[in-house]
């Protein structure tokens, strides 16, 4: 019962974290899907920024009108190394966006869902096979 166990916490913290980091992504995620707002947007300028690896990451800024008539441009939260066509400056797109908050919105096709699941399946993974060795490792001793 040495260091293995202080060992064993680096991919629980981990797995929990990440697990952590997906299940609020899934619930904004879901929560935009069910009771957001839809409008048709605009894709009017692209926010680049640099990654932790030097990487460019191109962020598409949506411009819509909220159903109450509020202008609205925001940047999305989302970015990708390279520009699909779907998303060029000009093309027309689909939004979903908080009515009460508008700056907490998703683009259709550029939600990070994919992301956000690779979080959520990477976390449940590292902490269940973190405690399933934990507790054969406590049962057996």
């Amino acid at each position: 019962m040495g260091r293995e166990w202080l060992i064993s916490l680096i991919p629980l913290t981990l797995g929990a974290a990440f697990l952590s980091i997906g299940a609020a992504g899934l619930r904004r995620l879901s929560s935009l899907r069910r009771d957001g707002a839809t409008a048709v947007g605009r894709i009017v300028r692209h926010e680049v920024s640099e990654g932790s690896e030097g990487g460019t990451f191109h962020h598409p800024v949506a411009a819509w009108t909220a159903g109450d008539g509020r202008a609205c441009e925001h940047t999305s939260a989302f970015g990708r190394g390279k520009v699909p066509r779907a998303f060029r400056v000009g093309a027309v797109v689909t939004v979903r966006y908080d009515r009460e908050k508008p700056d907490r919105f998703l683009i259709e096709g550029m939600d990070g869902k994919a992301l956000v699941l690779l979080f959520t399946v990477l976390g449940a993974l590292l902490t269940t096979g973190t405690v399933t060795v934990l507790l054969a490792r406590l049962l057996t001793l």
